[in-house]
């Protein structure tokens, strides 16, 4: 098969020839349709993502959606045939998703959502999967919450806004003046953090109590001020990005809590393979109902190009989620 393999950090792609994978057990062969590009894919890349513990050589690719070919000993939720999708690899010396073929755990992957293409479907795994686990596994957002997400047109935050909607929360998110459109609509109250201060908006869509749940997918200052926002006492402040040094007198001064997100721990560690394959059905069930539909960028990229795709996330210039079609 055809693969885009990582063979120094922050070169090329070199795409080869390698032998096709065989699916061992608990494992499906997929025939990779489509592989979902994320900001991480682009930091493993350049070197600049220890926590994923990825060394060359390897095959990036965090997302896929995919048609089954054979399946392993002891699986029995899939045949021959299925679409399917998930986030599969790509990180920890797992194999991921930039080749024709792909051997993958089928704890992690779900039946694709029948309403979307394969490269809807894999647009939505790392996105969904950690707006899930912080939104319901952490926070428990609950009909009637009001839910601030930072970076609201970005990636996860995009998907994050479609998940609390369909959880009966009210949602308002933050964007540069280029992306407020974009979140309303998705359904959000926009807010533009590059003139309005954070006293100013949860003073007016709070009446300065804070906001129940505060979702943060920037990091740095963007959390630190996610501890000002949130309400008192009941609040809960998540984020995918709490990496740095950063003061919690704000978050104890107003009584709330805050949890971590780790999305890459099932795939670095083994644990929890199987809550990320239910977290993918569930994305699956939203997609279905009308209620969740990701923002693609409007350049197809395949595997000849792959370092274009990589270059134009890197960059911030995509208008949505970019996707690498390893087939034509």
């Amino acid at each position: 098969m055809r693969a885009a393999v990582l063979t120094a950090y922050d070169a090329p792609l070199h795409i080869t020839e390698i032998p096709d994978p065989t699916p061992g057990p608990g494992e499906v062969l997929l025939r990779v349709m489509a592989s979902g590009v994320n900001p991480l894919d682009t930091k493993v890349r350049r070197g600049a993502a220890a926590h994923a513990k990825t060394m060359p050589p390897a095959i990036l690719g965090i997302d896929t959606a995919g048609v089954v070919e054979a399946v392993g000993a002891g699986v029995d939720q899939f045949q021959i045939g299925d679409e399917v999708f998930g986030m599969t690899g790509g990180v920890g010396g797992v194999p991921g998703s930039l080749a024709e073929l792909a051997a993958v755990d089928a704890r992690l992957i779900a039946h694709k959502p029948k309403a979307l293409s394969m490269a809807q479907a894999a647009a939505l795994p790392l996105g969904f999967i950690t707006s899930w686990e912080g939104l319901v596994d952490r926070a428990g957002v609950a009909p009637g919450d009001q839910v601030l997400v930072h970076g609201g047109a970005g990636g996860v935050g995009f998907l994050a806004i479609q998940l609390a909607i369909a959880r009966g929360a009210r949602v308002f998110a933050t964007g540069s003046p280029r992306s407020l459109e974009v979140i309303r609509r998705v359904g959000a109250t926009a807010i533009d953090y590059t003139t309005t201060a954070v006293d100013d908006y949860v003073d007016e869509y709070t009446g300065g109590d804070g906001f129940d749940i505060v979702v943060d997918n920037v990091g740095g200052a963007t959390l630190d001020e996610s501890f000002s926002a949130v309400k008192r006492y009941t609040g809960h402040v998540v984020s995918a990005l709490g990496w740095g040094t950063h003061s919690l007198a704000p978050l104890s001064f107003r009584g709330a809590t805050y949890s971590g997100v780790f999305t890459l721990m099932p795939l670095l560690t083994g644990h929890g393979r199987d809550h990320h394959g239910h977290i993918a059905s569930q994305a699956a069930a939203l997609a279905d109902s009308g209620r969740l539909v990701p923002r693609l960028d409007d350049t197809t990229f395949t595997l000849a190009d792959v370092d274009d795709a990589h270059e134009t996330v890197g960059n911030g210039t995509a208008s949505g989620k970019v996707i690498v079609l390893p087939q034509l």
